[in-house]
């Protein structure tokens, strides 16, 4: 097998940070960026052709995972977390708007 160019091995790269922004949850999308860029990071001054041949199996391994998990993620979405900067609470209300929900704690 041919060793990959870069313009192959960037590509990969794009690809699964797109993916790992397509995830519903704040957690999961931050954590496949957050990998992606780490092990991209971890392997840049590998050598070795089998090794970044194998690197680019597991890659693309990874990328099909995640087209998967990011389908997956869609049916399971939730509230949106505060650090995500944007409103949250229910879509509820005559014109579709937030409505905050109510604190159920001890009184």
């Amino acid at each position: 097998m041919t060793l990959p160019t870069a313009p192959q091995v960037l590509s990969l790269y794009r690809q699964l940070l797109r993916y790992s922004n397509r995830f519903a949850n704040y957690n999961f999308r931050e954590y496949g960026k957050r990998r992606t860029r780490d092990a991209f990071r971890e392997n840049r001054n590998v050598q070795d052709k089998e090794k970044i041949t194998e690197l680019i199996h597991k890659g693309l391994h990874e990328l099909r995972m995640l087209k998967r998990q990011t389908v997956i993620s869609q049916f399971y979405q939730m509230d949106r977390l505060v650090v995500e900067g944007q409103a949250s609470g229910k879509e509820t209300g005559v014109h579709g708007g937030i409505v905050r929900q109510k604190d159920t704690g001890w009184d």
